[in-house]
């Protein structure tokens, strides 16, 4: 299992929208999340720095695979459609990254 963190902005105008479409997440996106070997998905807001946090943990041994596998679901391609212009991804984000991923540094169980 790996832990896995990451992190982007949110409009301020959009703080609303994005924690309804979260309350009543589509049931086809929750199932993809699972079907990628992805658990204990959470995104956590900081406001009023407007910050989510996302974490979950992968359980699968390709994750790169599983990655794509969700990037070419019609219906993450929906939602995303809907979520991404809520975000404000960060200016020091990696090429090709929208969160940005971020290091662990340190985990206690």
């Amino acid at each position: 299992m790996q832990r896995m963190g990451m992190v982007i902005g949110l409009n301020a105008e959009k703080v609303a929208e994005y924690k309804e479409l979260h309350a009543n997440a589509w049931p086809g996106i929750l199932d993809m999340i699972s079907a990628c070997n992805i658990t204990n998905y959470s995104i956590f807001l900081k406001e009023p720095e407007n910050l989510l946090f996302g974490y979950w943990e992968y359980t699968g041994t390709d994750f790169e695979a599983d990655a794509a596998k969700m990037a070419a679901d019609p219906l993450t391609q929906k939602w995303w459609d809907v979520c991404m212009p809520c975000q404000a991804p960060l200016e020091t984000r990696k090429e090709g990254e929208w969160w940005a991923m971020m290091e662990e540094v340190f985990h206690h169980d």
